[in-house]
């Protein structure tokens, strides 16, 4: 079947139904950064069937303790509102999805999860009907983006001159280095431990996931400064983050990241009113989707912002790689995030500290199914009571 726009003839794109498959990996052993600790990745598959038979396919978010919800929340609040709906409308369809993150009586990143999980699939299909990738689609700026992987996690054998080197051998653009767990003349000494490894042509950003005063990351920033950061992420704890990351910047003379923890664009813009940010990590799975993210994207540009992605590199590859103002894709190691190493069965190669965007049409991505079945989780249809 196919709908007339104007002179073109496109497929049907009419949602038809909405299915999901949970997807929950045991790590290889605890990932401990300042103040939290992982033990599982895990994901939702989002498959949207459409009457062209179409089918937009993506899995979003790495949540372990709120899967069960999110999956519920799809199935039960979202799916009921879409089905009937145009998939080409992306903007209506994203619109109509957003009362699942109304409910003030649970953690709003739930809905907001499952919202991205849909709008992504949707683009997905968008993609696959116009017979063209996602980042071509969304701006088409480059065909390949540098790549930092995440590391020096706290852990008693921790080997820093090791890890690094092995990033560099194994031809990363760069790496992002926790801190924040320890004193800032601690962490001061094990990043000059990584820098030393690294060499100077190797990025080192560091990230202390909101773990300082706004005193301790100045005077981190001061114990470092010939160490060429990169960027600083997330050095305050979040109370007044705003402010106080404003300070890190201006009085550290460092450059700083936020805008992961953000669940809207418009959080994005007041972290850019402010001056507090040079680089906005905004998490497209953590806030709505790729639609969201791509208008948090915009504001950056009039502010001189660069943009970054938190992770999830199935879609930030896409995103990145559309808009001039694009940086770093980040994704762990194999051992920190086994999904996106194993799931996607035509994962690019990394070259010169590049990957190369899939040139298939949506998200050009090839899941695994063996691996899917291996470790698919049955959960609830019904979400866990509000508190």
């Amino acid at each position: 079947m196919t709908q007339d726009s104007g002179a073109l003839s496109l497929p049907d794109l009419t949602i038809e139904r909405i299915e999901t498959v949970a997807v929950r990996v045991p790590l290889d052993r605890v990932y401990k950064g300042s103040h939290y600790r992982m033990t599982h990745r895990s994901t939702i598959i989002t498959r949207i069937h459409t009457a062209s038979g179409i089918i937009g396919e993506a899995y979003a978010g790495d949540e372990d303790a709120g899967l069960a919800d999110i999956n519920a929340i799809i199935l039960n609040e979202i799916a009921p509102v879409l089905v009937g709906e145009d998939a080409f409308a992306t903007e209506r369809c994203w619109q109509l999805a957003r009362p699942a993150t109304w409910d003030i009586l649970r953690d709003r990143r739930l809905g907001l999860v499952a919202t991205a999980c849909v709008d992504v699939a949707i683009w997905d299909a968008v993609g696959k009907a116009l017979n063209m990738p996602l980042h071509k689609l969304w701006g088409g700026y480059r065909t390949e983006v540098p790549v930092i992987t995440i590391g020096g996690y706290y852990a008693e054998d921790a080997d820093i001159a090791a890890e690094v080197s092995g990033l560099v051998e194994a031809q990363f653009a760069g790496m992002k280095f926790k801190i924040g767990g320890l004193s800032p003349e601690e962490d001061a000494a094990r990043f000059r431990e990584a820098r030393a490894a690294a060499g100077p042509d190797f990025k080192l950003a560091v990230d202390a996931n909101q773990g300082w005063t706004p005193a301790q990351a100045i005077r981190f920033a001061q114990l470092v400064e010939d160490c060429d950061i990169m960027w600083f992420e997330e050095p305050c704890v979040w109370q007044n983050d705003r402010r106080a990351m404003r300070d890190v910047r201006l009085q550290g003379g460092v450059p700083v990241c936020a805008g992961q923890s953000e669940f809207s664009a418009a959080g994005c813009r007041d972290l850019m009113e402010t001056g507090s940010i040079d680089f906005c990590n905004f998490d497209s799975s953590w806030s709505g989707g790729p639609t969201e993210w791509r208008r948090a994207a915009a504001i950056a540009s009039v502010y001189d912002v660069r943009m970054a992605h938190h992770e999830e590199p199935q879609v930030a590859s896409h995103l990145l790689a559309s808009i001039p103002h694009g940086t770093f894709l980040e994704y762990f190691h194999p051992q920190r995030d086994p999904i996106w190493h194993n799931i996607i069965a035509n994962k690019p190669e990394l070259k010169n500290g590049h990957i190369q965007l899939p040139t298939g049409p949506g998200l050009g991505w090839e899941l695994d199914l063996d691996y899917i079945e291996r470790y698919r989780t049955e959960l609830p249809l019904e979400p866990a009571p509000a508190h």
